[in-house]
């Protein structure tokens, strides 16, 4: 009877718990159509009933209700009421009703009724932000990055107007180069991964990580002045509004690449998997740091002994891509009313490239003013082979009361990539700084990144929301390691296959670090107030960006040593069989002599010297601003502001003469010593205005900067092992050239008309022009024709216009509602004006029948930039479909001087098919299939020279891949 009465008291205490959970949740989201910000107080209620309840900051509500279906009305003063008829609620799931816009009331328009489905597309929430936003944007949202397939943030951001992609990596905005791009993480600023590029590898970022991907293309005083084409922000998934556990699958495959038993490979470490290496390439000593002493010692029998023996790669069948991923995330309302949400997210993905015909290739000038075709100098052709593995982790965590909002999120990144190349050389004597030679080179290497972010942010709301204060500080932890970059070359025009400089080059063994630091804190402070009878919003706020490189090359060459009387070293010509026992440094004890003889490996650096390709910089960061953003007139919006930073970069390094001898005065050491310091003002000025509730025309005005990077004011010389071509940092001096890097100051205006259709669609047209005073660009040195370098050229101009169209066909017919058409087309015309070096160099070697003008092209800009398709989207069906295009026009590459050629990047045209599937019970499953490169391009940069034939820089051909993925959805 008492187990009986315990029974009965449980029922009744747990029956109030089993009523609620008969009930399902409606969440959503609604916009302020004058502004295109989340809208505060709205009121949302179910119709004929007393269900209701108001949104929150940031414009979101939450209702519970029984199982049915219901109209749900959202309301606000002064404003057109909406209906959303045909809302479905099911017991114990969560009802997601996208973002709805109300706009302001009027006589003929005081309530709109729609039903469910025409408001599930966050497309339209994200052209309500465009239409409303205060400068120019465009963007892709989660909705349609779900749609097109993309697999990371590179593919998704080809689909946005006037961006193109290089290498799937780097973004280029308006088709300038990514020294002009700004990359930030959840509107914070992060760190390169790779020292040759000022912006970070987009590609790492996994498309479901991303909420949003905008493009920000004009400047307000709150965003950072180092932008000139635009800013790319990518903004992470936040607050899930329904409990999400997603595991997803998926495999690729190209003909060309896969299952190919050409592939070749070399063995690694344990962990190459996971994307790090384990030890196994590490520098073989106790400390793994720095160079070993001069050989001449002991303990380098075993110090020889110890690194791998491994040179050469080794043919093997190649497996397919694959990938894997997973999803959760939930919010919880508390008892209090607040709100905790938060998201993990978990991938990987495994993939490999083969190309079993690279070209590399060295061209010159001839002397001769009547001869106009190029002459071969060295080319390289063979196999080159990667292994590539990404792995990424998100943990986010979300805490919202009324009126504030914490934020944490903590991200890990970790990529790593196997290299392996079989390439022969062919030299040619006939060419200026090139010995006659044949060789077969074997390059093995492997690249690690990683990066590490935390963001910790607060958004506040006082004094009714009429005060909003907003805070960030994020961390960021990045590195990147080529660990035992191994080169080996043999001749092979002679039987002895002998290691002689000159020819095929000694054989080396490259170690390569870079850990960087970067702190960004920043507050920004609105005052909402009203200013001549209108709404307005006063702005203010500062950031400090702190980073910090250590950045470091150890090269070790193999030499020979013999001993008269024994047996010279004998090469087989395997690469692996270079390091045998027998061939290997070691003792030979001749009377009371003791002499060591056999192949040793020598660092670069010897006894009393230091490393010229080891720097250490930091830059200091602090940005002022204040802006207004008022209504001079009744349809002119205005946002005016004025922005400040002090920049800061100091840097320690010295150049090759200072490095073999410190005391050499020709020689130059810096030691913390500031290289880059001023004080600019930034200001800012964007118009809009609106013609009617559906077009607006845009203007603006910014004054932005691009500042060389750490790599570019350094004295570091860093080469390529496979193209065998070197960087040189900018602080080293030659008789053309001061060693006196300075930042790039630009100009820039905009003008944009834009019109917003029914639903997703719009139509603009854009122009922009830009004035660049020293812009820098990557120029070849006229002494050494395989060595380029960073300077100052001179001052640059840059118009162009953008024209976007994005619209569903529906009125051509009824039948054509579920296909839409979306295309943007940019074009540029760049001019820069030479320097003396560079226009007297061209000069000297000006041919017949030509004259050298005193401008050209911009290097790394684009003259035009395409990309179109035609999507369909079925939503009944749970179908969607899709075939992309993407081109960029034939692009100044690197400057050419004296005998070397310009270079320029061809189009490479990439037309792309997805299709998408939903199906299973409630839509949990779905399937995608993509086909990338239909026409099966070729990726390739050409030298070009006035009536000569172009020849190869860069070639190779990626083939057509297909790749197939699924999901299930638990809830």
């Amino acid at each position: 009877m008492k187990s009986f009465k315990s029974t009965l008291a449980l029922a009744f205490l747990c029956f109030p718990i089993l009523l609620f959970a008969q009930k399902g949740t409606i969440r959503g989201q609604v916009i302020d159509g004058e502004n295109g910000e989340p809208l505060f107080a709205a009121n949302a209620v179910i119709k004929g009933t007393q269900i209701g309840t108001t949104t929150d900051f940031d414009g979101y509500y939450e209702l519970q209700a029984e199982a049915g279906t219901y109209q749900l009305e959202i309301s606000f003063i002064g404003m057109s009421s909406l209906v959303i008829t045909d809302v479905v609620v099911k017991a114990g799931e969560v009802t997601v009703v996208e973002a709805v816009t109300l706009k302001p009331a009027s006589n003929q328009l005081a309530e709109v009724v729609v039903t469910s489905e025409a408001v599930r597309n966050s497309e339209a929430a994200l052209v309500t932000v465009k239409r409303k936003s205060t400068n120019l944007i465009d963007g892709v949202s989660a909705a349609k990055l779900r749609k097109t397939g993309d697999s990371d943030a590179g593919d998704a951001a080809k689909r946005v107007t006037g961006v193109s992609v290089e290498g799937g990596k780097y973004v280029y905005v308006r088709g300038l180069g990514d020294r002009y791009t700004k990359t930030m993480l959840n509107g914070v600023d992060i760190p390169g991964l790779d020292p040759d590029k000022n912006s970070i590898q987009i590609d790492i970022f996994p498309t479901n990580l991303i909420s949003n991907l905008t493009v920000l293309k004009s400047g307000l005083a709150e965003l950072p002045a180092d932008f000139t084409g635009g800013v790319v922000n990518i903004e992470t998934q936040e607050f899930p509004t329904d409990r999400i556990l997603d595991v997803s699958v998926g495999v690729g495959f190209n003909p060309s690449m896969h299952f190919n038993s050409d592939y070749i490979s070399y063995e690694g470490g344990s962990t190459d998997f996971l994307g790090f290496d384990d030890g196994t390439r590490a520098i073989p000593r106790a400390d793994g740091s720095g160079p070993l002493p001069y050989f001449d010692d002991a303990d380098a029998v075993d110090f020889n002994k110890n690194f791998s023996r491994t040179l050469g790669a080794e043919q093997s069948t190649s497996f397919t891509d694959y990938s894997l991923g997973v999803s959760m995330g939930n919010q919880y309302s508390l008892e209090s009313g607040n709100k905790l949400g938060y998201i993990f997210s978990l991938t990987y993905d495994n993939s490999r490239v083969f190309y079993d015909d690279i070209e590399y290739g060295e061209w010159q000038r001839d002397r001769d003013p009547e001869d106009y075709q190029l002459i071969e100098a060295t080319t390289q052709n063979g196999k080159l082979a990667e292994q590539n593995v990404l792995l990424g982790a998100l943990a986010g965590f979300t805490y919202k009361t009324l009126m504030s909002k914490y934020k944490f999120t903590a991200m890990h990144l970790q990529n790593g990539t196997s290299r392996s190349a079989q390439l022969s050389i062919d030299a040619k004597d006939g060419a200026a700084q090139v010995s006659d030679y044949y060789a077969f080179s074997n390059n093995l290497e492997y690249n690690q990144r990683g990066l590490t972010n935390v963001l910790l942010a607060g958004e506040h709301y006082l004094d009714g929301g009429d005060w909003e204060v907003n805070w960030k500080f994020s961390p960021t932890l990045s590195s990147l390691s080529d660990p035992d970059i191994r080169k080996t070359a043999f001749s092979i025009d002679r039987g002895d296959s002998t290691f002689d400089p000159g020819e095929g080059g000694l054989p080396s063994r490259i170690w390569r670090s870079l850990s960087e630091v970067n702190m960004v804190s920043k507050v920004d402070i609105i005052r909402s107030h009203t200013l001549m009878g209108d709404d307005a919003k006063f702005k203010f706020g500062m950031s400090h960006v702190y980073k910090y490189r250590d950045y470091s090359i150890y090269r070790y060459n193999l030499n020979e040593r013999e001993y008269t009387g024994l047996n010279s070293i004998q090469y087989s010509g395997d690469p692996n069989q270079v390091l045998i026992d027998q061939n290997l440094y070691r003792q030979y004890i001749d009377g009371m002599d003791t002499t060591f003889v056999g192949l040793y490996y020598n660092p670069e650096l010897l006894d009393g010297q230091t490393n010229p390709n080891e720097y250490q910089s930091n830059v200091n960061n602090f940005g002022f601003y204040v802006s207004e953003e008022f209504k001079p007139l009744e349809s002119l919006k205005a946002v005016i502001g004025l922005r400040a930073e002090l920049f800061q970069q100091r840097h320690t390094g010295r150049d090759q003469v200072a490095a073999q001898n410190p005391n050499d005065p020709s020689g130059n050491t810096l030691n913390n010593d500031v290289v880059l310091d001023a004080l600019d003002l930034f200001p800012s000025a964007n118009l809009i205005y609106a013609l009617n509730e559906d077009m607006n025309l845009r203007a603006s005005y910014y004054r932005s900067i691009a500042r060389p990077s750490f790599k570019e004011l350094s004295f570091a010389q860093i080469l390529d092992p496979v193209s065998n071509r070197t960087f040189n940092g900018g602080l080293f001096q030659y008789n053309d050239w001061n060693g006196q890097l300075e930042s790039t100051r630009i100009n820039n205006f905009d003008l944009r008309l834009e019109r917003f259709l029914k639903g997703a669609d719009i139509i603009s047209i854009s122009a922009f022009y830009k004035a660049f005073d020293s812009p820098i660009e990557l120029v070849r040195i006229p002494v050494a024709l395989r060595d380029f370098q960073p300077r100052n050229v001179g001052n640059g101009t840059l118009i162009g216009g953008e024209f976007e169209l994005r619209k569903n066909l529906s009125f051509l017919s009824e039948r054509l509602k579920t296909i839409a058409f979306s295309g943007n087309f940019t074009y540029t015309y760049s001019r820069i004006d030479m320097t003396d070096a560079e226009f007297n160099a061209r000069k000297t070697y000006e041919k017949d029948g030509q004259t050298i003008e005193r401008t050209r092209q911009m290097a790394g800009q684009a003259p035009f930039i395409i990309n179109g398709g035609f999507s369909y989207d079925n939503t009944e069906k749970g179908l969607s479909a899709g075939v992309f295009y993407n081109v960029k026009g034939r692009t100044l590459e690197i400057v050419g001087g004296n005998l070397a050629p310009d270079v320029y990047t061809e189009p490479f045209h990439s037309l792309n098919f997805t299709f998408n599937k939903t199906f299973g019970e409630d839509g949990r499953s779905s399937l995608s299939i993509k086909v990338s490169n239909l026409l099966n391009d070729v990726r390739e940069s050409l030298y070009q020279a006035y009536e000569g034939n172009p020849q190869v820089f860069n070639r190779l051909k990626p083939g057509t891949a297909f790749s197939i993925g699924y999901t299930y959805s638990f809830y």
